[in-house]
């Protein structure tokens, strides 16, 4: 099943022909999603790391509508009266009519507006507004889902909100809504039904259908025009969820979802096929200097080696130096985010290395919430093993220091065997005899709930990695999300990226990716598949991916033996890497980062928000889709200078980084001259063409901040 190039706008070559310049004076912006200002899933981070370039296109007219969790408010949220007369005419209705109607300013980069409406105060009205839907749409919602009757108040309230501000407007205004995912789409299908006066987009992030099929362990993208989807969603028992979904995407003006291989998803089982591909980026910072994010590797790296230091403590026979930590992170979903295959993968690259008798130790992390009860006692044992070592380390140092202190200042060159007594040695034998360990390393940091039927654990048990001496692939399972304040690995996710060498997802259904693009910002290689769509977007951005560290599992045509023996091989090969080899390949996947920035894929928004005012306001709007041109545009060429992959290059095992620095000064590599020509093949974001001027962006502390806008 090729990615047929067939949707409206789905490459980066049409952006220098997108020059229409719309007038949004009289034109307003509501974004709704359950996940504005509310932290459930990935589409929390789509809608706050856009939010700035939405604001500055907008301004005053832009707002987020999402429901009012008293607990993120407090901690997110700015509550402020409303500066715009029909929108405070609004909210004060509603709240007289018996809604609990907030408005306030998302404490996030851009700062934007958002109305919060409290769902649970308005329960009272569930049974009417499920009657009202089961007559007017014929879908009927049961009493014992509770997300479903989430999505039905919140439905009828952004409904109510809509259609109430276009009654308070003296004028007739243009309005736009943007609802994303299931749960905000009753609020568009009640806009159509009602004939309200509001242009319409929907956006899928990942069909609900889709993720419960494959979840299922079916063949899911060989049998998408296979599927009878009312008697899947039925056997599923989301039959009432699927229809909510289905019919946004069928009555919104403009259907978007975020990749190639969700827009095929959409067409068989939506049956609708997206007018627009709406792929997700981040706010990309970038450093005055290379070398600037390669320090922070190294400074994370030697966080991670630390928490290293303690975990294998008594058992600590490989060099830290020689260990690359690779990652997995995500729900977790065994299959869906390719956990198996990583483990399969895992085993088959530490027999490769043993028979290679290779020097190199792999250390797996797999951070992956599962439910626990707490830390795991071994694991803490060993970070305060760790510590009273380092301290008996320094208290020797100290003592150490003051005898050669002394002897220096009374002018005498200090006897060495003197400097350390007997109570030192002593001191230092008791810290020896306190990392003896009897046990292995454990392989989860924490006391799992289910030890017996977790997926991870069983396959771990099944391949017989134990993180025993003779294995040179280790295995960390963190059944918990990172956190800075966490006592045993005190580091926040982007942190721990940063620290890593390579993060590894072979996801299965992946609609999007934003473990393999974060890692691309901060410069880390990464494995992804043809299966996600940030695999998808990479493949048709560069030449040669691997060359930049994206490495593109297939995982669409072959089998997952096949798959399994490929990423072994990219493993494998990476483990062969050089230290500099690596260096290199980190410089260039972070040059990629300008390729995920939302100054450019905050165009494809531009473009759906354009499409869907033409289509509701044809007389005050025009629209025309431009095809994109593959003759121009960009796409990344594979670098000329030193190969990244040792199979091309003269070192096939690793070697001392010294010995690098004599031995590789014949090779061509010039990091400036290539980072030039990378640029030249990625045109800068260029200034797009806000209108409303009058709108002061802030930074997300509050403060004034106009440093991007140009």
């Amino acid at each position: 099943m090729p990615l047929a190039r067939s949707l409206s706008v789905t490459s980066l070559s049409g952006l220098e022909e997108w020059d229409e310049e719309f007038d949004l004076e009289d034109a307003v912006l509501f974004e709704i999603a359950w996940e504005v200002a509310n932290k459930v899933g990935g589409i929390y981070t789509v809608i706050q790391t856009k939010a700035r370039l939405t604001a500055e296109e907008w301004g005053e007219n832009y707002f987020l509508v999402g429901p009012y969790v008293e607990s993120n408010v407090r901690t997110q949220v700015e509550l402020i009266e409303p500066t715009n007369p029909a929108l405070k005419s609004t909210i004060d209705k509603m709240n007289r009519s018996g809604c609990k109607v907030y408005f306030g300013r998302w404490l996030i980069e851009g700062s934007p507006y958002v109305i919060l409406i409290d769902v649970g105060f308005t329960a009272w009205s569930l049974d009417r507004w499920k009657s009202e839907l089961w007559e007017n749409c014929a879908i009927g919602v049961p009493w014992f889902d509770r997300e479903a009757n989430d999505a039905v108040l919140f439905g009828f309230l952004t409904a109510w909100l809509l259609g109430e501000y276009a009654a308070q407007c003296e004028e007739p205004p243009h309005i736009l809504a943007h609802f994303h995912e299931w749960l905000a789409g009753l609020g568009l299908v009640l806009c159509r039904q009602r004939q309200l006066p509001v242009a319409t987009i929907f956006t899928t992030h990942a069909t609900l259908l889709g993720r419960y099929l494959c979840a299922g362990n079916v063949d899911f993208y060989n049998n998408l025009a296979e599927f009878n989807v009312d008697k899947e969603a039925g056997d599923r028992q989301i039959y009432h969820r699927y229809c909510l979904e289905r019919a946004a995407a069928r009555c919104a003006h403009v259907f978007t979802t975020v990749s190639q291989i969700t827009a095929i998803e959409a067409e068989h089982l939506l049956k609708r096929k997206p007018d627009i591909v709406t792929p997700n980026g981040l706010n990309v910072k970038k450093f005055s200097a290379m070398h600037e994010f390669q320090n922070l590797h190294a400074q994370s790296k030697n966080r991670i080696q630390e928490f290293i230091r303690g975990h294998f403590y008594g058992h600590l026979d490989f060099n830290l130096d020689k260990c690359l930590f690779l990652f997995i992170a995500g729900r977790y979903e065994f299959s869906n985010k390719g956990a198996d295959i990583f483990l399969e993968a895992l085993a088959r690259l530490n027999y490769l290395l043993r028979v290679n008798h290779s020097d190199v130790t792999v250390i797996a992390f797999f951070i992956m919430p599962a439910r626990t009860n707490n830390f795991n006692v071994e694991t803490l044992k060993g970070q305060a093993v760790r510590k009273q070592l380092w301290d008996t380390a320094q208290t020797v140092k100290e003592r150490f220091g003051k005898k050669l202190y002394e002897s220096l200042l009374v002018g005498q060159l200090p006897d060495v065997s003197k400097m350390l007594d007997k109570e030192d040695f002593t001191i230092m034998k008791r810290a020896i005899f306190a990392t003896q360990r009897q046990c292995q390393p454990p392989i989860c940091t924490h006391n799992m709930l289910e030890d017996s039927s977790d997926p991870i654990l069983n396959c771990i048990r099944r391949i017989g990695l134990f993180n025993s001496s003779a294995d040179r692939v280790k295995i960390i399972f963190h059944p918990e999300f990172l956190s800075s304040t966490s006592p045993l690995l005190p580091m926040d996710y982007e942190e721990f990226v940063r620290g890593c060498h390579l993060g590894v997802f072979p996801s299965y259904y992946e609609p999007w990716g934003y473990t393999p693009a974060e890692c691309t910002v901060m410069g880390i290689p990464s494995i992804s598949t043809n299966l996600s769509g940030f695999g998808c977007f990479m493949e048709e951005h560069i030449a040669d991916p691997s060359a930049y560290g994206i490495y593109i599992l297939d995982r669409r045509y072959r089998g997952v033996d096949e798959s399994c023996n490929q990423l072994t091989s990219f493993l494998f090969q990476f483990c062969k890497q050089s230290r500099r080899q690596r260096i290199i390949q980190r410089n260039r996947t972070e040059r990629l980062s300008d390729l995920l920035d939302w100054r450019y894929l905050g165009r494809y928004y531009i473009s759906a928000r354009h499409m869907a005012l033409a289509k509701a306001y044809p007389d005050a709007f025009s629209y025309e889709p431009h095809e994109p041109n593959s003759a121009s545009g960009f796409r990344y060429p594979r670098p000329a200078s030193v190969p990244p992959s040792p199979a091309l290059s003269r070192h096939s095992s690793p070697h001392h980084s010294e010995a690098e620095d004599n031995d590789d000064e014949d090779e061509r590599y010039d990091e400036d001259l290539e980072a030039e020509k990378d640029r030249m093949n990625i045109r800068q974001p260029v200034a797009l063409p806000f209108k409303n001027k009058a709108y002061t962006v802030y930074g997300a502390n509050g403060d004034d901040d106009n440093s991007i806008i140009e």
